[in-house]
């Protein structure tokens, strides 16, 4: 489904991705993990367009995406919900998720998308009125996924869903991420919660200053030293969280 290869993006004098190469295929859940700036939120930002390659190729069911807007990946069929989830606080529930499906304009599926939405968010019909700057952090980041599904992605992307919430709220988001793949959703994860996103990916991709270190099973990344060391607490150095 996405086929990434070589993929280089600088800022200014700082080259931030090294030659990434990854691949997504139907229907996987696939995760990026590593420090901060290892180049997790870059790679997926180039995916989406939201940042420009200097060198690389990204194609997505045979089409390349680069050069291409954000607007027109979308409409592509790539959806990202951004890290610190980015909806929009002035307006409400209802008006965030009719933003997310403006590339769609058949009624009759608005609503029928409407009550798929609440069956997996039950709680966004109970603040359907109320202003999306008034949620908690845990419904921000629901409507920010539910915003997302609504314009029926092939493949979602998601930097970040259980930063800042509370240990109850995460279970919440990754219980969803499983909901979704079930459902057969296509997921491309960048979490820096690597002991919970070792349980629920397919792959997952070690990224370490801009490359890609080490990709594999969750069972063959369990067994390299990094992950056990950094984020396991395995190591000698004991559970250092990053």
């Amino acid at each position: 489904m996405l086929q990434v290869e070589n993929l280089q993006v600088r800022y200014g004098a700082i080259t931030a991705l090294r030659d990434i190469s990854l691949k997504v295929e139907e229907g996987e859940l696939v995760a990026l993990i590593g420090v901060n700036g290892a180049g997790k939120t870059t790679t997926i930002s180039a995916i989406a367009g939201i940042v420009k390659a200097v060198n690389g190729s990204i194609n997505f069911r045979g089409h390349s995406l680069i050069g291409k807007s954000p607007e027109v990946i979308l409409r592509m069929g790539i959806a990202v919900v951004p890290e610190r989830r980015h909806i929009f606080p002035s307006l409400t529930v209802e008006e965030n998720l009719r933003l997310g499906a403006f590339s769609r304009h058949n009624r009759s599926e608005y609503r029928s998308d409407l009550d798929e939405t609440f069956t997996l968010f039950p709680i966004l019909k109970e603040r359907f009125r109320q202003i999306g700057g008034t949620l908690s952090g845990g419904e921000q980041q629901q409507l920010a996924i539910a915003r997302s599904l609504m314009a029926h992605p092939q493949l979602l992307m998601l930097d970040e869903p259980s930063l800042g919430l509370a240990p109850t709220l995460v279970d919440q988001i990754f219980t969803l991420i499983i909901t979704l793949r079930s459902r057969g959703t296509t997921i491309l994860l960048v979490e820096q919660n690597v002991e919970r996103t070792l349980e629920i990916a397919d792959r997952l991709y070690l990224l370490n200053t801009g490359r890609v270190e080490m990709e594999g099973s969750p069972e063959q990344l369990k067994s390299h030293a990094a992950i056990k060391d950094v984020y396991l607490g395995e190591g000698k150095a004991g559970g250092n969280q990053l």
